[in-house]
């Protein structure tokens, strides 16, 4: 099947992955006309809840893969951790989108960065230590601060150390001792951004406006739109996305994550080759959703162009917020401009996503202070 070739409303598509993103990617292909089927090895995920097919197999078991891909139309994935050797193995069966080899790319960060070196992409300087490699000898590579990464498999800060004097490399020597690691050099920023980009398969892309990302504890905490940037920065991310969304052949949704310096440089950060954290404000702020772009750009149709409706803040909801019981929901809904969404989840744990709300407002100041007031009072 090309890529380009139209999938039409009454058709499958499939998802690799059962969370929150396979969740809302469903609930905007449904009212588009298509069947939705997610392959989880979990049972009861949060994505079966609402798609019309749920099937519960390891990503290894090929015979279950394979079953689950000739039902497919399409196969789309809603996390990129998906091994990459299974998917070689279904790509005859269906159309897999984005292609195996981006994923491959985006889950390992020596790939990733080398990726990007190779495709002339601004990055912070960085060097590899191989297993049971000289680790010391890399952090003086690219020296002191900097952050020493697994290679493989890291989200939301999982797998990383920062070594901020030289009084940190014993811990960092223990805790990665016969890894695989990336050592970059810790970027002295004054923000992070992003950018979501769709591709479709006859090249056609659109970007989502820049969001402006406040971390803690290393996973998303607000996400600002428009991002409080100058616009020449704001332009660069969007034009840098597109590229990369070109140069690695994307058909799909890519989030690129950037570090702002604070010389006004933008260096690309990480590759999510999927819908994206920061996205989730598109649900009620634009015209056209990050999903249902998804869902647009694997099947053929025509992109829409994104317009921000109303400056909004994406607030993520941890399971931090369930330490004292039940959090009052309906004390958020009350609340003018604010739109819930929680993700089905039947366990809340402490920094687990169960969900986020968007507050809309008509400048970005005023959303900035409600969302933080909401925030405050749903954790209180």
């Amino acid at each position: 099947m090309s890529e380009a070739q139209v999938i039409p409303a009454g058709k499958t598509i499939g998802v690799l992955g059962g969370g929150q993103l396979g969740r809302m990617l469903a609930q905007a292909a449904g009212p588009m006309g298509y069947r939705l089927h997610v392959f989880e090895p979990q049972a009861k995920c949060p994505a079966g809840a609402v798609a019309d097919k749920e099937v519960n197999a390891a990503y290894e078991d090929i015979g279950a893969l394979s079953a689950f891909a000739r039902e497919c139309d399409v196969l789309t994935y809603e996390f990129e951790n998906v091994p990459a050797a299974p998917l070689r193995a279904i790509e005859p069966l269906t159309k897999l989108c984005p292609h195996w080899s981006v994923l491959e790319t985006a889950q390992n960060r020596s790939r990733e960065k080398n990726w990007l070196k190779n495709n002339g992409f601004p990055h912070a300087r960085f060097a590899e230590v191989v297993a049971n490699g000289d680790l010391v000898a890399g952090i003086r590579e690219v020296g002191v601060p900097c952050v020493v990464k697994t290679a493989d498999f890291g989200y939301d800060g999982k797998g990383q150390l920062k070594v901020m004097t030289e009084a940190d490399v014993p811990a960092a020597l223990k805790r990665f001792a016969g890894q695989l690691v990336v050592i970059e050099q810790f970027v002295d920023f004054s923000c992070e951004v992003s950018a979501v980009v769709a591709r479709s398969g006859a090249g056609e892309m659109q970007v989502f406006p820049v969001a402006e990302n406040i971390h803690t504890n290393h996973i998303l905490d607000f996400s600002i739109v428009p991002a409080r940037v100058t616009p020449a920065v704001a332009d660069r991310a969007e034009v840098m996305a597109m590229e990369i969304a070109e140069h690695i052949g994307l058909v799909g949704v890519l989030g690129v994550e950037f570090f702002v310096t604070r010389s006004g440089d933008v260096l690309v950060n990480e590759l999510a080759p999927r819908t994206h954290n920061s996205g989730h404000c598109t649900m009620d702020a634009c015209n056209v959703s990050q999903f249902e772009q998804q869902v647009r750009a694997i099947c053929g149709l025509p992109l829409v162009k994104p317009e921000l409706k109303s400056p909004v803040v994406m607030v993520n909801i941890l399971g931090d917020a369930w330490a004292k019981g039940e959090p009052d929901w309906a004390a958020v809904q009350a609340l003018p401009g604010v739109h819930l969404h929680l993700y089905g989840k039947a366990e809340a744990r402490p920094g687990r996503k169960m969900g986020h709300f968007n507050v809309l407002a008509g400048d970005v100041e005023s959303a900035w202070a409600l969302a933080r007031e909401a925030k405050a009072g749903l954790f209180g």
